[in-house]
């Protein structure tokens, strides 16, 4: 799922309320994974909320809704950025930022990032990034899908990834996870 699908979900309680809407994602262990969210109140006129929600008390997360036990489960904005930052946040937003191989090709630039959402309770990675290719992916302009190993490496504008990587793009969501499952076995397999 990309990142920009979910972006402005209701949150909704088991009982049925509807609490909030998602305003940003929050990136934790080095922007390997979702550590939370940024909240907004609900309607047209609505700004951000003074809190957010950990991913850990996400009970679900679908195409139309995030479902929660109850509003208790909601924390202090400032307590789900410092949780993402604990964990190795990444610091910032990726959207926009240059990707590079560890040999020094320039990809392209951040158009989106992939999510693959597990079980409840199970993290919700970052597995790819969707890319506006560079000249060098020889499809300059294109939206291409990159995976990611599971680890990553951030440095201000720019983000790095394994060489290998250029060998695992696709074009669309089906069967991107396929290649990331291809790309990670053999970027660990050469570690």
């Amino acid at each position: 799922m990309r990142a920009s699908d979910i972006a402005k979900h209701p949150v909704v309680t088991y009982a049925g309320e509807d609490v909030a809407q998602l305003k940003d994602i929050v990136f934790s262990a080095g922007g390997g994974a979702v550590g939370g969210f940024t909240l907004a109140g609900r309607g047209r006129f609505s700004g951000p909320l003074k809190q957010g929600l950990l991913w850990t008390s996400v009970a679900a997360l679908g195409a139309d809704a995030v479902m929660i036990v109850d509003d208790s489960v909601l924390e202090p904005t400032q307590n789900v950025l410092d949780a993402a930052a604990t964990s190795g946040g990444s610091g910032g937003d990726v959207l926009g930022s240059q990707v590079l191989t560890d040999t020094g090709i320039d990809l392209g630039r951040v158009i989106d990032v992939v999510l693959q959402i597990g079980e409840p309770g199970e993290q919700c990675d970052v597995v790819g990034y969707e890319i506006e290719a560079s000249e060098a992916m020889k499809t300059k302009g294109a939206k291409l899908l990159i995976p990611l190993p599971d680890t990553l490496a951030a440095s201000g504008e720019h983000l790095m990834v394994p060489a290998a990587a250029q060998d695992f793009v696709a074009d669309d969501l089906s069967g991107f996870g396929a290649a990331v499952t291809a790309f990670r076995a053999k970027f660990e397999g050469a570690s």
